[in-house]
């Protein structure tokens, strides 16, 4: 297997992890939470006034709500790979609302050209085997003038893990691969967008122990979904040697350390549309049952 390959991801898997999590994401995501809000309030920057809005990734629907908080005239839509996701976010959200759920997948989007005033998009891109496809995807449904607005995470996300990792279990891939900010502000570029700006933060959280760390990404559905990963079942000696190697990050007040690097980025869609892109194509959409 060439080592690209090692690190796609199988989407099947991935779908069925936030299924699974979907009832106990939101109590296990704090980060998570904290990184949608504060891409929120970056649109307080922006002038902005779009008639439809698309949440890309939309989990169980905090930066939907976020939305229709920030333009409650525009039609709003959110989007996510997992059923069970959307479900909890209709639920919360309620039947009044009016928000349309669909069920899909971010690398390649249900939406006619140039359907979207804007494209927010929280931790998502993370889960996409291709980035220069779905950038272009998400460019294509984005109008003239369209923004889109985005985090995601960066390659020191998870760094004292996948070292642990590589100590105890050095054959197969554990954590994903997670792309450089600035390579991203590359793709957009190629993926046609306008002044692309990108930055990033560091945030640490701490945990007591292993266990705790492990028991919360799968609390959130980041589960090892990668096809270089190991067939077995983890064994007792495999999570013991783990622990032993995550051991040497311990901080001198106990805790063990756990770093995100968070991306931010936001470009435009061109005010005109690029000479001699096609136009009006339209797939199918699937709303969540």
């Amino acid at each position: 297997m060439r080592e690209t390959d090692r690190y796609r991801l199988d989407k099947r898997r991935v779908r069925a992890a936030f299924d699974r999590a979907a009832g106990t994401y939101d109590e296990a995501a704090p980060l998570q939470h904290e990184v949608c809000d504060r891409l929120l309030e970056r649109l307080e920057w922006v002038k902005l006034e779009p008639a439809r809005v698309l949440d890309a990734g939309a989990g169980t629907g905090r930066g939907t709500r976020g939305l229709r908080r920030r333009y409650p005239r525009a039609q709003r839509l959110g989007l996510d790979l997992s059923p069970a996701m959307l479900r909890e976010a209709r639920r919360r959200d309620g039947w009044w609302r009016r928000t349309r759920w669909v069920c899909g997948d971010l690398e390649d989007l249900p939406f006619a050209d140039g359907a979207m005033g804007l494209v927010f998009s929280n931790l998502a891109l993370q889960w996409c085997n291709d980035l220069d496809r779905t950038l272009a995807d998400v460019r294509r449904v984005l109008a003239p003038g369209g923004l889109f607005m985005f985090t995601t995470f960066g390659p020191d996300t998870l760094r004292e893990l996948r070292t642990a990792w590589q100590t105890a279990d050095p054959d197969h891939v554990h954590v994903n691969a997670f792309v450089d900010m600035h390579d991203i502000g590359d793709a957009l570029v190629r993926a046609g967008f306008a002044d692309p700006v990108m930055d990033m933060e560091m945030i640490v959280l701490t945990y007591p122990d292993l266990a705790r760390l492990m028991a919360d990404l799968r609390a959130i559905g980041a589960t090892n979904a990668n096809r270089g990963r190991g067939r077995g079942l983890a064994t007792r000696a495999r999570f013991e040697a783990l622990a032993s190697a995550y051991e040497v990050f311990r901080r001198p007040d106990g805790a063990l350390p756990a770093t995100y690097e968070v991306v931010y980025g936001h470009a435009w869609a061109p005010e005109a549309p690029a000479p001699g892109r096609p136009r009006g194509r339209v797939i199918p959409v699937h709303p969540v049952p």
